[in-house]
């Protein structure tokens, strides 16, 4: 799978730009400040529906404009479509695929995929918790692209349950009558199935990527390792299955119920869970060197990519900046290792930054303009 044409208008720098992509490597070379990453996160929000620069759609619009306009078109093997996404900041977003009548956003998820390497990599290891569940869920996604409604259902449903939750905590402050609860047994279900669910596919990510990152992280750096993934979950205990998982969250609901109305908030649920990152035997976080803590990162993206990979449509490669962050070994190591993929996008300030054996296409991105080098 890769992308063959990309255009944007109204998307952060851009008035409006038209980038043919080839397969293989394309690199976009410029200073800082001129646009390259606009490029490369315009990709990544069509796989993922959100940025990894970004937690919010707002900063995507160019000033002054009222919304935006990600189009491309993507071809695997012999079938090709043109996705469209229409970014409204505060309002609901717009999708299309091939022209055709409008979608919602998250039916494109899957047509593209991506591994997407970036400096802002190093808080898997180094981050707080929500890192790691958010590159767990979006790895996720790009799995079984149906979990996009099942993480929106957990969401739905987390934050009514907290509104009740909080509206019953400050009534209690505040000496007054104390609330009816008894609809915080159905929210109770529904947080549990849904998140029965998302606990399940984290689960039976974690034992699949799990070697393929020790396998990634001893390629890049040989002798270093091993590293090991394990789930922290809060509400303890031995389940697998989905309905074991169930059971588990009541339970474990239910024991936390008093402690909830008492702080107005949910603690129970994959939302307070954590991926824990060992090296060696110690955790990541914490002990690795800076060194190790990228090799860490790097790895788990690999392995993200291995993992698609394997399972059928390979995804677009995206180095944003990477190699000017590591050193000359690390960088010849991953380039070697990325070089082969179907599709590689790669930014960087100057051409040096480019390992010479990411050959291909070259586009100058300067002032706004992408050029064809």
């Amino acid at each position: 799978m890769h992308v063959t044409h990309l255009s944007l208008a109204d998307f952060r720098s851009y008035a409006r730009v038209e980038v043919p992509l080839d397969p293989g490597v394309t690199a976009f070379v410029g200073p800082n400040g001129q646009g390259k990453t606009n490029l490369v996160e315009a990709v990544g929000y069509l796989a993922t529906l959100g940025s990894h620069r970004v937690s919010s759609d707002a900063p995507l619009v160019r000033m002054g404009a009222d919304r935006a306009i990600i189009r491309a078109a993507v071809r695997q093997g012999d079938r090709q479509q043109l996705i469209e996404l229409e970014l409204n900041p505060g309002k609901a977003n717009r999708a299309r695929i091939n022209r055709s009548s409008q979608v919602r956003p998250r039916d494109v998820l899957g047509i593209v995929r991506t591994v997407l390497f970036a400096p802002e990599d190093l808080a898997l290891v180094k981050g707080d918790p929500g890192e790691r569940r958010r590159f767990l869920d979006e790895l996720i996604t790009a799995r079984s692209p149906r979990m996009a409604g099942v993480r929106s259902d957990y969401d739905r449903v987390l934050k009514q349950r907290n509104t009740l939750l909080k509206t019953a905590a400050l009534a209690r402050r505040h000496g007054g009558r104390s609330m009816d609860l008894s609809t915080l047994d159905v929210w109770d279900q529904h947080l549990a199935r849904a998140g029965a669910e998302l606990l399940a596919q984290r689960l039976d990510l974690i034992a699949a990527i799990q070697p393929l990152a020790d396998k990634a992280y001893e390629q890049l750096a040989p002798g270093g390792g091993p590293v090991a993934l394990d789930y922290k979950s809060s509400a303890p205990g031995e389940a697998h299955t989905r309905e074991a998982l169930y059971e588990q969250l009541m339970v474990s609901l239910a024991d936390a119920r008093k402690q909830e109305i008492e702080r107005g908030v949910t603690l129970v649920g994959p939302h307070r869970d954590d991926l824990l990152l060992s090296l060696g035997r110690l955790p990541a976080k914490g002990y690795a060197s800076h060194g190790e803590s990228w090799s860490y990162a790097l790895a788990l993206r690999l392995a993200s990519y291995d993992l698609l990979r394997a399972e059928g449509n390979e995804p677009v490669l995206v180095l944003d900046d990477v190699f000017a962050e590591l050193d000359a070994r690390r960088r010849e190591r991953l380039a070697e290792l990325v070089a082969p993929g179907e599709q590689v996008l790669v930014t960087a300030a100057v051409d040096d930054d480019v390992p010479h054996v990411l050959t291909g296409t070259r586009y100058a991105v300067f002032e706004g303009t992408v050029e064809r080098a």
